[in-house]
């Protein structure tokens, strides 16, 4: 595969005018670390501007979604660490099952933050939920993707605080039934087993395996794999919300 080498001085995607911009977008939150910021290598494949996709930007407005994702959150640690998630391969999946549908993503994560990082009155929990909010101008929020646990896979309590986060967040956005799905991580069996029952402690929630997915560094999934993660969001977020 051909690795595209990135630079903060690229431009990455053409602004959508608003006479162009679909008035009724399936809207996704991304949050999580550095699994959901990205941190595989984008390939020339990967370079390409997602069809009827669409980025929430830093200014309120909106570009083609392409790579990389998380460019505009205001809590990523930086361009040069941004690189391929798996949101590019979800919302690919979901424009192939309805490609009727046009997709919003907002994708807000932080690599190395810890979970207590993500509850309200936090940098990230606020502005995750403003960035949301602002983006329902342009559709409806359809779901929350979550990907994080690197930095408390030895925490035997993560469990009651992914709880806690999807109760938050659902009550703030006032959608008490909205989708949640979580990721697991990498070879880390402890926290892995515990989101395992977050549906078992949620409703309209579901959990996506790891298994048979490979790093490049012990902790970052390699591109293959971030892709395949991707497509297990979509299959789960899909069950979850089947699309109109």
């Amino acid at each position: 595969m051909t690795q595209i080498l990135l630079s903060a001085g690229l431009c990455f995607g053409h602004s959508a005018a608003d006479e162009t911009l679909p008035k009724d977008m399936d809207l996704y939150l991304l949050i999580g670390q550095s699994n959901m910021a990205g941190r595989a290598q984008i390939t020339e494949a990967e370079q390409r501007p997602l069809d009827g996709v669409y980025l929430f930007d830093g200014q309120g407005g909106w570009v083609e979604a392409s790579n990389p994702l998380n460019r505009f959150s205001p809590v990523h640690k930086g361009m040069h660490k941004q690189r391929l998630g798996p949101g590019y391969s979800f919302a690919k999946a979901l424009r192939n099952e309805s490609p009727d549908r046009s997709i919003g993503l907002i994708v807000h994560a932080r690599g190395g933050s810890k979970i207590e990082q993500w509850t309200r009155g936090s940098r990230c929990y606020d502005s995750a939920l403003k960035r949301a909010k602002a983006a329902q101008n342009a559709g409806t929020l359809k779901g929350i993707l979550w990907h994080q646990g690197e930095d408390n896979r030895d925490d035997p309590e993560y469990l009651p605080k992914l709880e806690k986060l999807v109760q938050q967040l659902r009550e703030d956005l006032k959608q008490p039934e909205l989708p949640f799905v979580a990721g697991q991580i990498s070879k880390a069996p402890g926290i892995n087993a515990q989101i395992a029952q977050l549906p078992e402690k949620q409703p309209h929630c579901a959990v996506v395996s790891a298994e048979g997915l490979s790093t490049a560094d012990k902790v970052h999934f390699d591109t293959p794999s971030a892709l395949l993660l991707g497509e297990r969001f979509a299959t789960a977020m899909q069950q979850l919300a089947p699309a109109p």
